[in-house]
């Protein structure tokens, strides 16, 4: 289905640009002013959570129970970014998590700016030749969306996620409420960003103490596969957590030291974005079988096969991964 700039049309989540309008007269310009926008994109996405927050109806609607909800926040951020996306860059593939009818965005919701750190960054010369429409963004509007609806606010995430050759290379992660405990003078929310061969910005990197093993894992979709993967690890702590963007960030910022969920259910919306920035440190993210997880635009959206990620010694951890869980995953 064609995306066009001025309305958001969406069916199976997914929005296809297709327009005949410019294209960028450099190549090499294209993923820096791509990253500057989904920047400033997120941004803007953050605010829009916090606004629904604050308006006190968060406009809940279950889609196939009551652990997969969505919300005003949800439709209204994927609207912003899509349509801001497909304004400047016409050719791109964009893959939302919503599934949302037809519908006009208003234009409060259209964001135009570029941030300036991005475009002053110097790309790795492999991107160099990157058409528009050899790119597939996939986008999940509110990353930990019930965990929204119960006031967890730290651990929602909004993800922007870039992908080229079904690889991720770039993404930006919004926390709409990052600091929102530290007190009213503090600084609320942050955007961390990353790209494959240039690193990631926007937080101190840090690593769990040497000899720790922490598992970070699900906090709401947990089942005795998930738990026998983890108790196969031997770990010294679990933390259950939710949404896959706040996973990534407790290892990038040293409070976990692997990420395990042996199951279905996350989708390549939850991993691109924070696969992009974790790869961009260093780490490793496949699923349970230590395959790779790929971001081609007709690649199915489930990660059937779960998810392993570790900021260091992933194989550690996948040695740890009983063969009973690995034949009840199908990759």
């Amino acid at each position: 289905m064609l995306y066009k700039p001025f309305h958001l049309l969406a069916v199976t989540s997914l929005c296809r640009i297709r327009s005949a309008a410019f294209t960028m007269s450099s190549s090499a310009s294209v993923l820096v002013r791509l990253v500057a926008s989904a920047y400033s994109v997120a941004e803007k996405a953050g605010t829009i959570v916090r606004s629904v927050m604050s308006g006190g109806d968060l406009g809940i609607v279950e889609k196939t129970g009551a652990n997969d909800l969505q919300t005003a926040a949800d439709r209204l951020v994927q609207q912003s970014i899509c349509s801001s996306l497909a304004r400047k860059f016409p050719h791109l593939t964009i893959i939302g998590e919503e599934d949302l009818p037809p519908a006009d965005v208003e234009e409060s919701l259209i964001e135009t700016g570029e941030y300036a750190e991005v475009l002053k960054s110097v790309f790795p010369s492999q991107y160099s030749n990157i058409k528009e429409e050899e790119l597939v963004v996939w986008v999940d509007p509110l990353d930990g969306t019930k965990e929204y609806t119960e006031g967890l606010l730290d651990h929602v995430t909004v993800l922007i996620g870039v992908a080229y050759q079904g690889k991720a290379i770039a993404g930006v992660i919004n926390q709409p409420y990052y600091n929102y405990q530290a007190g009213d003078s503090a600084v609320l929310g942050r955007t961390i960003w990353g790209v494959l061969g240039l690193g990631a910005f926007g937080f101190q990197l840090k690593e769990v103490p040497a000899g720790q093993h922490i598992i970070t894992t699900t906090r709401s979709h947990s089942s005795k596969l998930v738990n026998d993967c983890i108790d196969a690890i031997k770990p010294d702590k679990v933390v259950r957590v939710g949404g896959a963007g706040n996973k990534i960030i407790q290892l990038i910022e040293g409070q976990a030291s692997a990420y395990v969920f042996a199951s279905p259910g996350c989708k390549k919306w939850d991993t691109c974005a924070p696969e992009a920035i974790l790869h961009a440190v260093g780490g490793k993210i496949t699923d349970i079988h230590g395959n790779p997880f790929q971001y081609h635009k007709d690649v199915k959206h489930m990660n059937s096969a779960g998810v392993l990620a570790t900021l260091r010694n992933f194989d550690y951890y996948f040695s740890r991964v009983p063969e009973s869980v690995k034949k009840a995953l199908v990759a």
